[in-house]
């Protein structure tokens, strides 16, 4: 198994979604191209299209094209972001992972917001499918938005290094999202990190949130950076041991 590396640079998003599914795209290369310098890029909820509910087919079959340019581009770093894809006669919001070329790691929803319509127009994904995985030593978990708010969910990604947060939190919630990230990360004595959209009516709070409870945020700028310190939970589990 592959020792953890001191630290990983990390980037987390803060733009709001184009209508013109392609505008999306260029920007988020334009992010990876840019900040090849760093470990970690993770783009909000459903970044490219958007929740599209009137051009759902149109929606999954740009997401799936971009799908091919992203893995193409992507080497070295890890691309963490979700898509609307098509299923059969169903829809679902998935989480994707891109590494080396490959996606590494693919999660469905499973908790729909139903007070945005989700319910009405995806499947949820299986509960069991929500579990951490690893690459290069590194153990990471994902909760997609609206699923930051379930605490079974909480237990099932305990004990990870990493927890991303790709979302589309609406803007009247906004302290919910930053109480429940913050908490999060004390309570899994890890680190979590959000990318939220910055859409008019979305809550934005982009950030990078320490095992102690700091946060890293700025609701003024399209991308939050900073590293990710192992010897950070390595600190905080030896100084407050949960079990």
């Amino acid at each position: 198994m592959l020792d953890k590396p001191k630290t990983l640079e990390v980037v987390t998003l803060q733009r709001p979604t184009h209508q013109r599914y392609q505008e999306n795209l260029d920007v988020l290369l334009g992010h990876l191209h840019s900040r090849q310098d760093k470990h970690i890029l993770l783009a909000p909820e459903v970044f490219l299209t958007s929740f599209d509910y009137e051009h759902m087919l149109t929606a999954a079959k740009f997401s799936a094209n971009a799908l091919k340019t992203l893995k193409k581009e992507v080497n070295e770093q890890i691309l963490v972001f979700t898509v609307i894809m098509e299923d059969g006669d169903n829809f679902t919001n998935q989480a994707i992972v891109i590494h080396k070329h490959k996606i590494v790691y693919k999660q469905e929803k499973v908790k729909l917001f139903k007070l945005g319509d989700e319910d009405l127009y995806f499947r949820e994904g299986k509960r069991k499918k929500i579990q951490p995985f690893t690459i290069e030593g590194v153990n990471y978990a994902i909760l997609i938005c609206f699923e930051l708010r379930f605490k079974e969910l909480w237990k099932q990604v305990e004990g990870v290094d990493v927890v991303l947060v790709p979302s589309r939190w609406g803007k009247l919630r906004q302290l919910h999202l930053e109480i429940l990230s913050r908490a999060l990360a004390v309570m899994n004595q890890c680190y979590v990190v959000v990318s939220n959209s910055a859409d008019s009516d979305m809550a934005t709070f982009s950030a990078i949130i320490s095992p102690n409870g700091t946060v890293n945020s700025d609701d003024s700028l399209h991308a939050i950076e900073d590293h990710i310190d192992f010897r950070e939970i390595k600190k905080m589990r030896r100084y407050i041991v949960m079990d």
